[in-house]
């Protein structure tokens, strides 16, 4: 590491490393930079010049602090350390030089804007602007550009600060966005008006810093203040993106990114984002009871009786679906274990060994993808499986990393080493692969793991890392699964073992399989989904934005969501179905709240107390077996609709529909 620097700024004197910018350091000391075009994650392009600061014995005018760093800065008299002060006469005037250039052709809408209220040229121009134009001229006018059903442009309202573009060209890995014309002609613009097609677009909401971008499923339904904030967790994929859910009344007005360096930086996918919608569609509010064939309305007490009815002296197998909480699989495993039978949460055939949690997690952490200087991708397409993860491979390509892919070729925005496309190739792979100091992971996905002979893939994955000195990382698809799979909600055998013989099968939330005709079936989740149809008694369960409970993502690392409203309707929290069913079928489970049920389960699995932290494996490498020639199958055939919350969103329903229209549009001959 270099040697540290010593700066004064505003006659406070820290130490930074030489190759910091100004801005940087300046946060460093605790004070806060205006800035309009600089983002943290993003390139530096220096061109909306609001960070300007002075650099006290530099030049006779302000410095932009975002394109300065602290070893470019000259020593005071004597080695005295550099001074830098960011609220003198001369910053101020500059500062405000600036806002009246970028007021110049703002249409000053604020009222009607939705961005009200969270615009950040609205708070600078409240400390650097003035309540009176100099400039008579007609302001200039831009026309709308059509980005698709998630972002609504106001582009009259641009500064030109390019965030968008650096985002969509850097992080998301398409090239559809720039800049055209110059001085007053210049406007941010999509390459012959093409949509952005990419999973991570709706970023560019939160990164532009006026109302030019804004939301337009969310436009004009609330105002921030009016909006109650939980910071919770995704559950739309495995990657367990931190997320803040803000909610009017009992509704979910919007879901937001919170930053968490180790998980998903401060990005979100489209689906997490947009899928809120589909929280109020086809919900289940209260219990049903299959009479003559056909479900109809009944109380719980009904419910719970015919239930009681079905279960005595049968053989019991309880299935646990991809969006249940850890409280929600402990609290099944009690209660069908307690009734004699088996618990499976492996409900897409994945070939995941119990107890080894060095196969079905593996030993890298997601953060260590960005040193990485060698990755490959078995089985695995992190575009529909993980957008944020895909994003941070790209990052460490563009810093120099080599990725290989086993697997069906398919555009993941950098290039990648074709090495095959199945099991023959992977075994090649392992067979030449070559010990190295330089750090690797291997991503593992769920499309290798789910063939007849996933747990042969699974110990070549595993010799891959270990003749390596790579890293391995299990990419999940299902965000309860890890957890689940911590709590042993597991048979030997897997789905087709635990139901063979089963004359109930319990369904907590398992919508992608389907159940074979012939035992009773009974449904407890939130949508009225696949799972729902085949039902013979639905229990109407909270959605998780509606009961607090712990995910364990892809790396292992439990994380708390908390409720951000109540369900519907008779619609209960899920532990709490389950606790009082168990009282009706006279073996009432030991816990009475979700306190004492957490206790119990973290009793039994103490790492799943945690919150936040990444446990480490114990390495437990699989003897080594050769799988079956054949291609890797894909893990996730259509990325909008992987789960019955997104079936059920109106918006991510049109959202797939374009990207069918996409893959099948004709290509017109050269």
């Amino acid at each position: 590491m270099s040697e540290l620097r010593k700066i004064i700024i505003d006659d406070r004197e820290i130490e930074v490393p030489p190759a910091m910018t100004l801005i940087q350091a300046c946060e460093e000391a605790g004070i806060e930079i205006p800035r309009f075009c600089y983002h943290e994650r993003l390139s530096i392009a220096g061109n909306c010049r609001m960070c300007l600061v002075e650099v006290v014995g530099g030049p006779p005018k302000p410095a932009a602090s975002c394109a300065m760093q602290v070893k470019d800065l000259r020593p005071g008299p004597e080695g005295a350390p550099p001074v830098i002060r960011t609220n003198s006469p001369m910053v101020r005037k500059a500062r405000e030089g600036v806002m009246e250039f970028l007021l110049i052709n703002h249409p000053l809408d604020c009222p009607i804007c939705d961005q009200g209220g969270e615009c950040d040229l609205q708070d600078q121009a409240m400390a650097y602007g003035v309540d009176f134009s100099r400039y008579r001229e007609p302001k200039r006018a831009t026309e709308d550009l059509n980005l698709g059903p998630l972002v609504e442009t106001h582009m009259t309202r641009c500064i030109s600060c390019t965030r968008c573009v650096r985002f969509t060209s850097e992080v998301a890995g398409v090239m559809v966005m720039g800049q055209t014309g110059r001085g007053e002609d210049a406007e941010i613009t999509t390459y012959l008006g093409a949509l952005i097609e990419s999973e991570l677009q709706g970023n560019i909401i939160d990164l532009c810093p006026v109302g030019a971008l804004v939301s337009k499923p969310y436009a004009f339904t609330a105002r921030p203040w009016e909006l109650k904030k939980t910071e919770t967790i995704d559950v739309m994929d495995a990657l367990g993106s931190n997320i803040r859910v803000d909610t009017k009344g009992r509704e979910v007005m919007r879901i937001l990114p919170r930053e968490n360096h180790g998980v998903n930086e401060e990005w979100i996918s489209d689906k997490t984002r947009f899928v809120w919608d589909g929280l109020r569609r086809q919900r289940l509010d209260r219990p049903y009871v299959r009479k003559n064939g056909k479900l109809t309305p009944a109380t719980w007490a009904e419910a719970f009786a015919a239930i009681k009815a079905a279960m005595a002296d049968k053989q019991v197998a309880g299935l646990v679906g991809d969006l249940a909480s850890a409280e929600a699989a402990f609290a099944l495993k009690s209660l069908i274990e307690g009734q004699g039978g088996k618990v499976e949460c492996r409900t897409d055939g994945a070939k995941l060994p119990a107890g080894n949690r060095s196969a079905y997690v593996g030993t890298a952490t997601i953060e260590d993808i960005d040193f990485a200087r060698r990755i490959w991708l078995i089985g695995a397409n992190p575009r529909a499986e993980a957008p944020v993860l895909n994003a941070r491979i790209r990052k460490a390509w563009l810093a120099g990393a080599d990725v290989t892919r086993v697997g069906a070729p398919v555009d993941l925005t950098y290039d990648v080493i074709e090495a095959g496309t199945g099991a023959e190739a992977l075994v090649k792979l392992v067979q030449e692969a070559k010990s190295s100091d330089d750090p690797g992971v291997v991503i593992l996905g769920q499309g290798a793991l789910r063939g007849a002979d996933g747990d042969a893939v699974l110990s070549q994955a595993m010799a891959l890392a270990e003749r390596t000195g790579a890293g391995l990382l299990v990419l999940h698809t299902a965000a309860a699964r890890v957890g689940a799979m911590d709590l042993d909600c597991v048979t030997e055998g897997g789905i087709d073992a635990a139901m063979d013989g089963a004359q109930v099968i319990y369904n907590l939330g398992a919508d992608e399989i389907e159940i074979p005709a012939g035992p009773f079936v009974i449904y407890q989740g939130s949508h009225g989904d696949r799972g729902a149809h085949r039902a013979d008694v639905i229990l109407p369960g909270a959605a998780w934005t509606e009961e607090p409970g712990i995910f364990v993502n892809t790396e292992g690392r439990p994380q708390m969501a908390f409720r951000a409203g109540f369900p519907p309707g008779d619609a209960r929290e899920n532990w709490a179905i389950l606790r009082a069913l168990s009282a009706e079928l006279g073996a009432p489970l030991p816990f009475d709240s979700v306190v004492q049920l957490r206790r119990a389960m973290v009793a039994a699995v103490p790492h799943l107390g945690e919150i936040d932290l990444v446990p480490e494996n114990d390495w437990q490498p699989l003897a080594p077996a050769e799988p079956a020639a054949g291609d890797f199958a894909a893990a996730v055939s259509e990325f909008y609709l992987t789960n019955p919350v997104a079936r059920a969103s109106q918006l991510m329903g049109e959202l797939a529909a374009q990207a069918k229209e996409r893959r099948n549009a004709a290509l017109a001959a050269e």
